[in-house]
């Protein structure tokens, strides 16, 4: 009864703690990290592009809809790109939790042995795991789920994901890709637009760097500079190939 009573009062002031404690974890990566792929090509393609055309000295209208077009194919590719990357991590999963599951019901005592090593691994003694391992093989489903995250180091994945990532990817890339053409909306000559987009870009790409950065737990300033100037080299690299090439 004092055993009961004392376990009690553990679970009790364990769930107490946990609730008066909370971790501030930043646990959007994955969507993070598809707006980052999203508006960094979004930001740098179009406006190679746009500033390659107007080096060829073709009129802003032009521009536009080669620009609206580049947009259009790009994101349709980014959006398919991500959303086959997810769905193949996701068959990943699914292969190798199937695999797991046949080698838990068929070699059960190396699959003990090896949440053993892994245990052991993080300097817990034997005595002290032998009752988690035993543990693990009463509970199947837990004992996939140990090895599916610490052996493999693979969790599972949202059945969403794809879709959202296609999705995410191919908006981000959109609205990348208008920053740079914005200018040739309103100014007839491109030769003109062209200066106005690169300030507007380059505007564009240090405040993005900043929170990709930010967001990273990269350094903001640093980031910033890094990726104006990849969409600097790459519209002057389309700049002066046009000019080089336009007869």
């Amino acid at each position: 009864m004092a055993a009961t009573e004392h376990g009690i009062s553990v679970d009790s002031e364990r769930t107490n703690l946990l609730n008066h404690h909370t971790e501030k974890h930043f646990t959007a990566g994955e969507i993070v990290r598809d707006i980052i792929i999203g508006v960094s090509d979004g930001l740098t393609v179009p406006f190679a592009l746009a500033a390659g055309l107007s080096g060829a000295n073709v009129t802003s209208s032009i521009v536009l809809t080669a620009g609206i077009a580049e947009v259009a194919a790009g994101a349709i590719s980014m959006g398919l790109g991500g959303y086959l990357a997810a769905k193949s991590e996701a068959d990943n999963y699914s292969r190798e939790l199937k695999r797991e599951q046949e080698e838990i019901i068929a070699v059960p005592e190396t699959e003990a042995a090896e949440v053993a090593e892994i245990l052991a691994e993080y300097g817990i003694q034997p005595h002290e795991y032998a009752p988690v391992v035993n543990a693990l093989r009463k509970n199947p489903q837990a004992w996939l789920d140990f090895m599916m995250k610490f052996e493999l180091g693979l969790e599972k994945p949202d059945p969403r994901r794809a879709l959202h990532s296609a999705m995410t990817i191919a908006i981000a890339y959109i609205l990348g890709g208008v920053v740079p053409l914005l200018p040739y909306v309103f100014i007839p000559r491109a030769s003109e637009a062209v200066v106005f987009s690169v300030v507007v870009t380059l505007f564009a790409l240090l405040v993005f760097g900043y929170a990709k950065g930010h967001f990273t737990g990269n350094k903001p300033f640093r980031s910033a500079l890094e990726t104006a100037l990849i969409g600097a080299i790459a519209s002057a690299a389309a700049f002066g190939l046009a000019k080089a090439f336009h007869p």
